[in-house]
């Protein structure tokens, strides 16, 4: 189905509007939740909601569209009351403020965060969308009612998408209209790393063979792993590049040749994905990393840029089943395959490459965008659009 008939489809179900509910700010880190919501206001409006932030002034919410047509909703609470019961019920208070102001009655509520539920549990979407991109009670110092508040968002939701295949495959039993919706791409945004384009400053000055990461360090990342290679590899050159968050600046390892670039732009991306020789998906195996599909995976390759994974059980297959990506949970695995890859001929890297052209022939986030519109769409015409009968949920083919 393409993005026209599912504007008619939305239209013919009466369906203007999405609420989304994320625990990701909108300008934090541009990922999944950014992707699909900037590709749904193409046919409908949709309205960010992000997490609270608190001021000395009185409660309100700033209001404002990104440049894709998404409306960014940031609850803004005075901060003399933060106990809990205060900090919800005045997020309920501003959410029907803002439903009555925009006029918002016929509308899908789409959470990435089961805690939303208790400022949104009140309301009557005509549609309930859980898209579970991660395990977020995996997560450090996720809240402890998360998994008791998961468990109330999969009983009240319509349609269930999950970010990977394993964990499609954990959650599969707990709904009946359940789907696996890997992160996807924007093949021609990376597909410009694959010619060198000018270098950003803070790059530029960095010489020798360099091997790269782009995303959130937190307390997923292997911090040892990259420490030992860098200090046993001194002619190689480690660029790090994203926000620290959740743990402490001080563990980061400190060399020569490891440099941390900070946060950039969704845009800055491929610029300086281009002068890199290997990029690197370098996570820890704990429960934080069990079910993570990370979206860098096929952007990298889409740059043209061989790949080292640990053993993310989502990376390993498929990717590394089908020869892509180069899978090192050790040190020595590290070095030997990064030595493989700086080793290899012109003519090995352009098999290499023609096979993940071929892999990623159908990899799309607005193919991913439609399709999901559509088991909403279907799941809409198929049962009655009311709350009260989520319990009946059948699956649609």
């Amino acid at each position: 189905m393409s993005m026209n008939s599912t504007t008619n489809e939305a239209s013919s179900l009466q369906i203007s509007d999405i609420l989304c509910f994320s625990h990701l700010r909108w300008d934090f880190v541009y990922q999944r939740p950014q992707h699909l919501m900037s590709r749904f206001s193409h046919q409908l409006r949709v309205f960010f909601i992000e997490e609270p932030i608190f001021h000395a002034a009185k409660d309100d919410y700033d209001f404002r569209q990104t440049p894709q047509g998404v409306f960014v909703i940031t609850p803004r609470l005075n901060d003399e009351e933060k106990s809990i019961s205060s900090i919800v019920i005045r997020q309920k208070i501003l959410l029907t403020q803002l439903i009555s102001k925009k006029k918002i009655n016929n509308f899908i509520s789409w959470y990435y965060t089961p805690m939303a539920l208790k400022i949104s549990s009140h309301l009557k979407p005509k549609v309930t969308v859980y898209d579970c991109m991660d395990e977020l009670s995996a997560f450090k110092f996720a809240p402890v009612e998360l998994k008791l508040m998961e468990a109330e968002l999969l009983k009240k939701s319509n349609v269930v998408f999950t970010g990977g295949q394993s964990l499609y495959e954990a959650k599969k039993h707990l709904h009946q209209n359940i789907y696996a919706f890997p992160s996807s791409i924007e093949k021609k945004h990376f597909e410009q790393a694959r010619n060198l384009i000018s270098q950003p400053a803070d790059q530029s000055n960095i010489n020798g063979k360099k091997i790269g990461f782009y995303g959130v360090i937190d307390e997923r990342f292997n911090i040892k792993l990259i420490d030992e290679v860098a200090k046993l590899r001194p002619s190689w050159q480690f660029v790090l590049i994203g926000p620290v968050v959740k743990i402490d600046q001080a563990d980061l390892p400190v060399r020569s040749n490891i440099h941390y670039l900070g946060g950039k732009s969704y845009k800055e991306l491929p610029s300086y994905l281009s002068g890199w020789d290997i990029a690197i998906i370098p996570f820890e195996k704990n429960e934080s990393t069990k079910y993570i599909s990370p979206t860098k995976t096929p952007e990298y390759l889409a740059g043209g840029k061989p790949v080292i994974s640990s053993s993310i059980t989502d990376v390993v297959s498929p990717y590394s089943d089908k020869g892509l990506v180069h899978i090192a949970d050790t040190v020595e695995e590290f070095i030997q395959a990064a030595e493989l890859e700086f080793s290899k001929s012109e003519v090995d890297y352009q098999a290499w490459l023609f096979e993940v052209d071929r892999f990623l022939k159908n990899f799309s986030w607005d193919i991913c965008a439609t399709s999901m519109l559509d088991h909403i769409y279907n799941y809409a015409i198929t049962m009655p659009l009311s709350i009260e009968n989520t319990r009946a949920i059948k699956s649609v083919a």
